[in-house]
């Protein structure tokens, strides 16, 4: 039994980039030999296990063999005969598939990863030299979900490349309708992560040039706005929510839902996109609203019941308006106005309010009209005269 630790760690390490996690691989050993070592079992679909004191996982090695399409079309092997460049050898990328010993790890996860020690088959220390992407084997296309890696990786290391041969797989994959039989859950996923590295238009350009963009995210184009927003986004360490709803923006309703639908997106994400998609063009036109209509603006996007939500819609906005050509570094006032606002109109004792307005005899719509015109009035006093 022997054990190696494999991929993000080591790359990461290589390319001096922090390194925020572990995967360990065993070779030579059985299900029964782990447990009998006090791992505990915690893989559904191959063998995984636990650490008993880390925690960290330890997988042993394994084949996989292709027997349908999808995600969960394959076969797996895993055996004490399976060998370490076997295992590397059904790895996604080059960079990812290389290896050092454990006993060369210290206890506090620290290594150094000279080239001498490193189990390097196919060549990924060259790659990361070189900053290019590259599929290890053709078993590569045993499984979709690389396609949106690869395009998660470029999205991380923005000044990687796609290897051409790599690029030509992909489209092959796609073609083929490989990237039809995905499942919701992976695709958001992956999705989800991409948008959230540091140029996430990157993934949306690589799975333009493969296809994959047009099968999965109809309507969605790059070298528009809305790359340049999720961009944006990126800058400004928005959430999640804020960059999938700047890269939704330009869509239309129907297609928004269609999109939330299929890939099961999740409620609160869905629904602050929504709220972009409809009112971004009356938030940025807001300065020449009057009381009522900003009053109204607030209460379309529900921002007196959820004001969190509506300080992210305003990010959000924020994020388009600075993808705009000749955007630049301008400011964008709304954002901090509109908060302004809402909160002058969020301080209307609303109790109050009702209750004046139950005593000169309104009940249900009546009272909704009072509360809305004290906070009109309120709105109205905190803005500038005009002249």
């Amino acid at each position: 039994m022997k054990i190696f630790l494999v991929g993000g760690a080591l790359r990461d390490r290589l390319l001096e980039r922090p390194v925020s996690d572990h995967d360990w691989l065993v070779v030579g050993a059985t299900p029964e030999e782990m447990v009998a070592r006090g791992y505990l079992p915690v893989g559904r679909d191959f063998p995984v296990f636990l650490h008993p004191e880390t925690r960290e996982e330890y997988a042993l090695a394994r084949t996989e063999r292709k027997s349908a399409p999808g995600y969960r079309g394959f076969t797996v092997h895993a055996a004490p005969d399976v060998t370490l460049e076997q295992d590397l050898a059904r790895r996604d990328l080059t960079v990812n598939a290389i290896a050092l010993p454990a006993e060369l790890v210290g206890a506090d996860g620290r290594f150094d990863p000279t080239p001498a020690a490193l189990a390097d088959p196919f060549h990924g220390q060259r790659d990361l030299r070189d900053k290019v992407l590259r599929h290890v084997t053709d078993a590569f296309r045993e499984d979709p979900v690389r396609i949106l890696r690869v395009a998660r990786f470029a999205a991380r290391f923005d000044d990687f490349s796609v290897a051409p041969e790599t690029m030509a797989l992909m489209r092959e994959m796609v073609a083929a309708g490989e990237a039809d039989a995905l499942v919701p859950e992976r695709v958001w996923q992956e999705l989800s992560r991409g948008l959230m590295e540091a140029h996430p238009s990157r993934m949306f350009e690589v799975l333009r040039d493969c296809g994959a963009l047009a099968v999965l995210l109809p309507g969605i184009e790059t070298g528009t706005q809305a790359m340049a927003a999720i961009d944006a986004g990126a800058r400004l360490r928005a959430s999640l929510a804020v960059r999938f709803a700047c890269l939704m923006r330009s869509v239309g309703q129907p297609q928004l839902q269609q999109v939330c639908d299929r890939w099961r997106v999740p409620v609160d994400i869905r629904e602050l996109a929504e709220v972009v998609a409809r009112e971004h063009g009356h938030v940025d036109g807001s300065g020449a609203l009057d009381a009522t209509g900003l009053v109204r603006l607030l209460e379309r996007c529900d921002a007196f019941r959820k004001p969190a939500r509506f300080a992210e819609a305003l990010l959000a906005c924020e994020c388009d308006a600075r993808g705009r050509p000749g955007f630049g570094n301008a400011t964008y006032p709304q954002r901090e106005r509109l908060l302004a606002l809402l909160a002058t109109a969020a301080a209307v004792a609303t109790d109050a309010v009702a209750k004046a307005a139950q005593q000169s005899g309104a009940t249900g719509p009546k009272i909704g009209e009072a509360i809305h015109r004290a906070r009109v009035e309120a709105v109205a006093a905190s803005l500038p005269a005009r002249t």
